[in-house]
């Protein structure tokens, strides 16, 4: 009887680990599928750089955050493709297929948009900045002035002076940033277990203001996290904002002479506003837009946020013509 019941037990794990298995395996197909035939690649002076393009219209660049590529860039930006924007969508440097130079900085990023945009035969266009995309664009309006006409700082994970610590992640949370991020397989199982414990660590948002969400916005924040893999194709992207995003140094902010705009969420778990309060003090004419509430993925602010973002750049486009 005792062996029947061990054989039991036995078959019934085997069966589960198998399931589990197939059902891995069919969503990381499933997200390789989702990247497939929707990008190129473009030679830049530090290698090859991944963008993929969405809507008509005047130009606008688009900087994806931490654990993105163009997918996110294009998930974010996806208002503005809809309302008259072409949204060029780059993956950064050591995200998806971008490659990743040696010593690789945000100017580093900020010297191969410009390139990009030789290549689309661009002259000028707006660019925003998400999270820790915020630097490469806040880099790329110091750096490229004659090539930027706008730009927007988006929840920036930049450098602020007298930041208030971001807060210690919980050891689940901080499980999840040792291990989940170097292996498919364990940020697929964290999804599966520990959603909640995963939006407040990688998204940087409360899961309870999640979960009080409208079913729309729930379920954006559920895929900006399954959006994440394969992890494995953004683990160098990960490791460089890792170097840049958790301390962030200073940047020329007085030398940038574009129309300027920075948002953020009071309670972003990464302490964006402080960094958009600098901005907005730091830049001459500098537009500032703080939400209460929100977190890293301005939850229920999407339509106003963007709606904001495309009266800045309709506006500023007409101040010095559309780029």
């Amino acid at each position: 009887m005792r062996r029947r019941a061990f054989l039991a037990l036995g078959l019934a794990a085997t069966v589960g680990a198998a399931a589990t298995g197939r059902a891995f395996h069919q969503d990381l197909d499933a997200a390789r599928q989702r990247l497939a035939g929707r990008s190129r690649l473009i030679r830049t002076r530090f290698g090859q750089m991944e963008v993929a393009e969405a809507g008509d219209g005047p130009p606008v660049l688009m900087v994806h955050g931490t654990g993105g590529g163009f997918d996110q860039a294009l998930a974010f930006a996806a208002p503005l493709a809809a309302h008259g924007w072409r949204v060029i969508a780059p993956s950064r440097i050591g995200y998806l297929r971008s490659d990743y130079p040696p010593g690789a900085t945000p100017a580093t990023e900020a010297d191969g948009f410009a390139d990009l945009l030789d290549a689309l035969g661009i002259d000028r266009v707006p660019v925003i900045g998400g999270s820790a995309g915020a630097q490469p664009a806040i880099e790329f309006a110091i750096r490229h002035p004659d090539r930027c006409s706008a730009l927007v700082a988006l929840v920036p994970a930049a450098f602020a002076p007298g930041r208030p610590p971001v807060r210690p992640p919980t050891p689940l949370a901080q499980a999840i940033i040792d291990h989940g991020l170097q292996s498919d397989f364990l940020f697929w199982a964290g999804m599966s277990v520990a959603q909640d414990a995963m939006i407040g660590a990688l998204l940087a948002t409360d899961p309870a203001l999640v979960r009080a969400a409208a079913p729309a916005e729930q379920a954006r924040a559920r895929a900006i996290l399954r959006d994440i893999l394969p992890v494995s194709d953004r683990a160098r992207g990960f490791a460089h904002d890792a170097r840049f995003a958790a301390d962030p140094p200073p940047q020329a902010l007085e030398r940038i002479t574009v129309p300027t705009l920075a948002i953020s969420m009071e309670d972003d778990r990464f302490e964006t506003a402080a960094a958009a309060r600098h901005i907005a003090a730091s830049v001459q004419g500098a537009e500032l837009i703080l939400y209460p509430t929100g977190g890293h993925i301005w939850i229920e602010r999407q339509d106003m946020l963007f709606a904001a973002v495309d009266a800045f750049l309709s506006r500023t486009a007409k101040q010095k013509g559309r780029p």
